[in-house]
């Protein structure tokens, strides 16, 4: 999987499974401390997310919430989406069919 640092989060690419959680979790550490504010998660280069990815996802968001701090997650139809949807955690976050939407939505104009 390829990690990379958005203004205001993180974009992957590829594959997000058990190998890629460790790697995640670094960039994403890297990324929390120097960043503030909404915190958006790129998944629409993902081709494939296991249920790995997926509890990935919702630690990095019990993590935003201890700061008060919001996660978007850009996830376009496709397999990741159906697989956030199949485990039922489509309804606990804020998703988002494009980058331009998710900036819309959470990132104040300049």
């Amino acid at each position: 999987m390829k990690i990379a640092r958005l203004e205001y989060g993180l974009a992957l690419e590829g594959e997000f499974d058990a190998a890629e959680v460790e790697p995640f979790e670094a960039a994403l550490q890297e990324a929390l401390l120097t960043s503030s504010g909404a915190f958006l998660l790129d998944l629409s280069g993902l081709d494939f997310m296991d249920s790995s990815g997926v509890n990935a996802i919702l630690r990095t968001r019990a993590l935003l919430g201890r700061e008060e701090r919001s996660l978007g997650v850009i996830c376009p139809p496709g397999p990741p989406r159906r697989v956030l949807d199949l485990v039922g955690v489509s309804d606990v976050l804020t998703l988002f069919a494009s980058r331009d939407e998710a900036d819309d939505a959470l990132v104040p104009p300049r």
